[in-house]
């Protein structure tokens, strides 16, 4: 999962009572009740007596350095999920990732004459070769810490053992799956539309899409909406005249004032949205300005009693929704184009990974999901506030898939650092709830893409 980013705004309460009116129960049920058909129950069973290969296959994939742009590695963690796959029944193929310069995706289908669900993955982590942070190590006999183990190892692990306890229990011969690991989940590659292309026609015709992420880390919680990762860059330009007579009307204001004028008003106008974040990242002014094509760095050099005559400032933006999003881009192109005296300026967006709004298909699957971890005996299940929920592969399928959820791989803390550590307790749970989700969603009946 890419990094998330928090933020809180004073009219986020209420906002969320609008987003989130899924039932909480405060107190999980002791054992499962009736309501489990003999069918769920058998998939339950079948899930608790894997349990110890899934913690193998887990520590084994685990330990393949799978970084991004470690294309081998990346293609290794899909060799071994492949024949794990085949063996129950999906039709594998690999689509190759030279065109966006990444390994490729691994792509796995099931055809069947049930309801068509989407399961998303990915086999690549943030931890490069150059990573001290390698192997997967045992903490004790309930956590485990590792690069990927949650995310999103644990979550693909989550998602094979949840298919093979389907099959053990006579479940998954007539449902409809197909699965997507993409191999640049942590750092996409470009252009995004070749890179995503695999994702994009493999959600064509499913009613729901599930991803295995681990979403906050925490069992109590999935997502139904995420927020969008759009870059921006902004420069501006200016006379490059004598210090002593800015502002004069023939020499104007100069290219940094003008840059200071607009995030000034950014901030102002646009500062008190909800969900919505902006932030400048790197700023280069002066006489001469070069940023990489990157936006990560650059160089700058001028005078002091020489006019700016450029400035360039690179930044990130966070949206909940295409709305949003698009009315934030119409909003910060507004400001822009009112110049100080003798300068001007532009902005482009780069808009990545699109947003994930909270829409009521969503809210329906995790109101199945909730109810099957309550009738697991697991208690309830409540969305995240999106405000912690960082861009994902999912967000892709959000506007075409009527239903969807993500999160709900294996729990831990602390993913993208060195202390990333699995609760290995939640690996059987995290499974069967996952499974009877697949289960129920599959027999749903009415429900159209």
């Amino acid at each position: 999962m890419r990094t998330s980013f928090s933020r809180r705004f004073a009219t986020a309460g209420a906002v969320l009572a609008v987003y989130y009116a899924v039932p909480v129960v405060a107190v999980a049920q002791a054992t499962p009740p009736a309501s489990i058909s003999a069918a769920e129950r058998a998939v339950t069973r079948a899930v608790d007596a894997h349990n110890a290969e899934a913690l193998v296959l887990l520590e084994r994939i685990v330990n393949i350095n799978s970084g991004t742009m470690n294309l081998a590695g990346v293609r290794s963690v899909a060799d071994v999920l492949r024949p794990q796959l085949e063996s129950l029944g999906f039709k594998t193929r690999w689509v190759d990732g030279a065109s966006f310069k990444r390994a490729g995706h691994l792509i796995a289908e099931h055809p069947g004459p049930g309801t068509k669900i989407l399961l998303i993955g990915h086999l690549d982590t943030v931890f490069e070769p150059s990573s001290p942070f390698q192997k997967f190590i045992r903490l004790n006999d309930s956590t485990a810490t590792g690069p990927g183990v949650i995310d999103m190892k644990g979550g693909d692990v989550v998602m094979l053992f949840g298919l093979r306890a389907l099959k053990d229990a006579g479940q998954l011969e007539t449902m409809n799956l197909t699965a997507v690991f993409d191999g640049d989940e942590e750092d996409a590659g470009r252009p995004l539309a070749a890179a995503r292309r695999a994702l994009i026609e493999a959600a064509a015709g499913a009613s729901a899409a599930i991803g295995f992420e681990d979403g906050a880390g925490d069992p109590k919680s999935a997502v139904i909406s995420r927020r969008s990762a759009t870059e921006w860059k902004l420069t501006t330009t200016g006379y490059p005249g004598h210090a002593s007579q800015i502002f004069h009307g023939d020499i104007g204001a100069g290219a940094i004032f003008e840059m200071s004028r607009i995030l000034t008003e950014f901030y102002q106008k646009l500062s008190g949205e909800p969900y919505l974040a902006f932030s400048p990242g790197l700023a280069l002014g002066g006489t001469l300005v070069n940023a990489d094509s990157t936006g990560t760095a650059g160089s700058a050099s001028g005078k002091n009693n020489v006019i700016a005559g450029r400035m360039t400032v690179t930044g990130d933006m966070r949206t909940l929704s295409p709305e949003q999003l698009a009315k934030t881009e119409r909003t910060m192109r507004e400001i822009v184009s009112h110049h100080l005296p003798k300068t001007g300026g532009e902005i482009a967006f780069d808009d990545g990974y699109p947003p994930m709004a909270p829409t009521d298909g969503n809210r329906r699957i995790l109101s199945m999901y909730d109810q099957a971890s309550r009738d697991l005996g697991l208690g309830a299940v409540t969305a995240v506030d999106p405000s912690k929920a960082g861009a994902a592969d999912v967000a892709f399928i959000a506007n075409t898939v009527p239903m969807v959820i993500d999160g709900i791989g294996l729990s831990g803390h602390d993913d993208h650092s060195e202390k990333e550590t699995a609760d290995l307790r939640m690996l059987p749970s995290q499974t069967k709830r996952a499974a009877l989700l697949m289960l129920r969603l599959s027999q749903l009946k009415g429900v159209t893409p």
